[in-house]
């Protein structure tokens, strides 16, 4: 299978519960069920509203059949004028290594140009494979945080000038 078997689109209603399950499996696999990550987020099964405001969206990628396998979004970051962040950025195992994270990354960078000048991102210390595609994706590493996500278990932070 192909990134290209793959739809991204903007998330819907219906996908809340599914985006969801998504990010909590991945949660799980690689430790993180606990405070202080996205696991304790109280919004994380209504992104469709969140991320109706201004400024931020949410896409989900779905298969063939119509299953959500993964997802990002772009959202402000607070305390930091100018500055968004890459939100919530989840794939299945089985759809990783397809190029469908570049596909997701690109929408969501090409949506953030248009109203910020930079993104940020933290993520897990031992989630190595997806610090390597942020580099690769033109992601520098930050030695402290930005904002204030209330992600405080996420050692590992990035940004990335539009």
């Amino acid at each position: 299978m192909s990134d290209l078997s793959f739809l991204i689109r903007p998330i819907e209603p219906r996908d809340d519960p599914a985006v969801e399950g998504v990010i909590r499996s991945c949660l799980i696999e690689f430790g993180a069920a606990h405070e202080g990550t996205a696991w304790a987020d109280p919004y994380l099964g209504s992104f469709s509203q969140v991320y109706a405001a201004p400024k931020s969206r949410y896409w989900v990628a779905e298969d063939e059949a119509g299953t959500v396998v993964g997802g990002t979004g772009i959202g402000p970051l607070p305390g930091e004028d100018g500055v968004c962040e890459l939100q919530k950025m989840y794939l299945l195992p089985r759809a990783r290594g397809l190029g469908l994270g570049r596909r997701l990354m690109d929408t969501a960078l090409e949506f953030a140009g248009l109203y910020y000048s930079r993104c940020y991102l933290e993520t897990l210390d031992n989630m190595k494979r997806a610090q390597g595609f942020y580099e690769r994706c033109g992601f520098t590493l930050l030695s402290h945080p930005l904002g204030s996500t209330g992600h405080y278990n996420c050692q590992v932070r990035y940004i990335k000038t539009l």
